[in-house]
């Protein structure tokens, strides 16, 4: 099986470096029931990165003098996370290539591998907050089983959203839902026989599609296939597979299901970043702005048409008042931007991101949607 995530080490490390950022970022992925050089790619100095789309990757880039630079520049035009790490702050001019020189240096000498392990896999998006999955079910007919799959996906990190679980009382039921789905990476769709006869199920279904959110349709053994699920992937369940009595799934289908579902994540993770920052990208050059790269955080690094430079941060999900903060410290002394897609999102949210946007100055909010119409008459 290809790997469900793709990273890579390029440049100039050392052995050491090497050793040290394999055995952490091995033992991270550990505890999501991943392997190093299996699920996860792990390349080291290739003469050519050549992720797939449709993974989530990340490359450090170690420097050094005349350190090797392989694919670097079809990897910044394709808009692959890329982390410079130079010696120390005073290092980076000599050590770090021109090309990579504009986007934020990681220093070996502020936190050493662990910082460079942290930065990877969460340009990955790998590590726990950014793992969301909405469950959509049939109470009447997949109550225990959606349970089943609750708890599995808890036990691996997963951030999981029940209806029965993920609501406080008194909340506005339906407009939280919508808000949660809009947060989540996968839908996990139970698809039993009489799914599309609901509205609820049907609209959750629909509006996961029209966010670009993946869909891993699990089919019990009863259901035929709607013509609505031929872009889901697909988990099929054999009839013995589900107890006709309990409604439980066999442990067996369970384990099947959680790791076909990591492998869906990573492409939803990949397909929706990949969408924002070529959104991004066509908005910034329609004005005649230009696209520079992506580096830490998937900070994306443009200018504008008057020749001034802007970090921008696009926020897969719901962004808060954390993305903000984080943007601000990440990129000090910059024009920094957070762009994001408003559409489903609690009217309150929004609301409350307005009323952040007009005290915090630091950073701004941007909507995708009007990205080239704000970049236009950028304030700093």
């Amino acid at each position: 099986m290809p790997a469900l995530y793709q990273l890579a080490v390029l440049g100039a490390p050392t052995d050491a470096q090497v050793s040290e950022l394999q055995a952490i970022i091995g033992k991270a992925v550990g505890m999501f029931n991943l392997r190093l050089g299996y699920e996860v790619g792990w390349e080291v100095c290739p003469e050519e990165f050549n992720p797939d789309q449709q993974r989530s990757s990340a490359a450090v880039f170690f420097g050094g003098e005349e350190p090797p630079l392989a694919n670097v520049e079809k990897l910044l035009k394709r808009g692959i996370p890329l982390l410079p790490v130079a010696t120390d702050a005073n290092r980076v001019n000599a050590e770090i290539p021109i090309m990579l020189q504009s986007l934020n240096c990681l220093t070996y000498s502020a936190g050493g591998s662990q910082r460079v392990a942290t930065a990877m896999l969460e340009c990955a998006g790998l590590l726990p907050r950014q793992r969301r999955i909405f469950i959509s079910y049939r109470r009447g007919e997949a109550r225990e089983a959606a349970l089943q799959l609750f708890d599995a996906l808890s036990a691996r990190l997963f951030d999981v959203f029940l209806d029965t679980h993920g609501i406080p009382p008194a909340e506005d039921f339906q407009t939280m839902l919508w808000h949660r789905l809009c947060n989540s990476d996968v839908l996990l769709m139970l698809d039993t026989p009489s799914y599309f006869e609901s509205r609820w199920t049907s609209a959750e279904f629909g509006r996961a599609l029209a966010k670009g959110i993946c869909v891993l349709r699990v089919g019990w053994p009863d259901s035929t296939p709607s013509v609505r699920t031929a872009t889901a992937s697909r988990a099929e369940l054999l009839p013995e597979e589900v107890d006709a009595v309990t409604g439980c799934l066999l442990d067996s289908a369970v384990e099947r299901i959680c790791l076909q579902l990591e492998e869906v994540r990573s492409q939803s993770h990949a397909v929706r970043s990949v969408n924002l920052v070529s959104n991004l990208r066509n908005a910034i050059e329609t004005i005649g702005g230009q696209f520079v790269g992506v580096g830490e955080n998937k900070a994306v690094y443009i200018q504008l048409p008057d020749g001034r430079n802007v970090v921008v941060y696009p926020t897969v999900g719901v962004p808060t008042s954390t993305t903000l903060h984080e943007a601000s410290i990440s990129s000090p002394d910059k024009s920094v931007a957070v762009v994001y897609d408003h559409v489903g999102l609690d009217p309150r949210w929004l609301g409350h991101l307005d009323w952040l946007g007009q005290h915090i100055h630091s950073a701004r909010w941007v909507k995708a949607s009007e990205a080239g119409w704000q970049f236009a008459d950028w304030e700093a």
